[in-house]
C-alpha cells in the first residue's frame, strides 16, 4: 500500500492536568486523533502510581502546576520507566530540558498539540520535525 499510514510510535498517552476543562477537552480531542488515553489523572500522586503499573504508556503530557505539587515529579517518574514526557504549561521547569521532549505553553490550539506530538516521533524515528509551532520547545537531547 503506498498510502498508508505509518504506525504510531505515540499511541498510549496519560493525561495529568487538574484543570477540567482542559483535561476534558484534551482527552476528547486526543481521542478523536486515534490516540488511546490511558487515564486522565489531576494530581502527582495519582500520575505516579499509575506510571509505576503495568499500564503501557508511550507518552505522558503534564502540566506543571499541580494542586498536590509540581508536575516535575511526575516527569521524573515516567523519564524513570523511559516514558517521554511533554509539559503542557503556562511556565515551563528550568529542569524540563533534562526530563521531557519538550514543553508546549498553554493555552495552545488543539492544533499544535498535535504539532508537538508529532515531531516528538519525528526525533524518535530519527527524523527531521516538520514545522514546529512557536509555542512549542523541542528538547532533542531528551527524547
Amino acid at each position: 500500500m503506498l498510502f498508508a499510514k505509518k504506525k504510531r510510535l505515540i499511541e498510549r498517552v496519560l493525561l495529568v492536568e487538574d484543570e477540567p476543562l482542559v483535561a476534558f477537552d484534551t482527552e476528547h480531542f486526543l481521542g478523536s486523533e486515534g490516540f488511546a488515553v490511558v487515564a486522565t489523572i489531576d494530581s502527582v500522586a495519582d500520575a505516579l502510581q499509575v506510571i509505576a503499573g503495568d499500564t503501557a504508556i508511550d507518552l505522558v503530557l503534564v502540566d506543571v502546576d499541580l494542586a498536590d505539587g509540581s508536575g516535575v515529579e511526575v516527569a521524573r517518574g515516567a523519564r524513570a520507566r523511559g516514558v517521554q514526557v511533554l509539559f503542557v504549561t503556562g511556565n515551563c521547569p528550568g529542569e524540563a530540558r533534562k526530563l521531557a521532549a519538550g514543553c508546549l505553553a498553554k493555552p495552545y490550539p488543539q492544533r499544535d498539540l498535535l504539532a508537538a506530538i508529532e515531531g516528538i516521533e519525528a526525533v524518535m524515528r530519527g527524523r527531521k520535525p516538520g514545522k514546529l509551532p512557536g509555542s512549542f520547545s523541542l528538547f532533542l537531547d531528551a527524547v
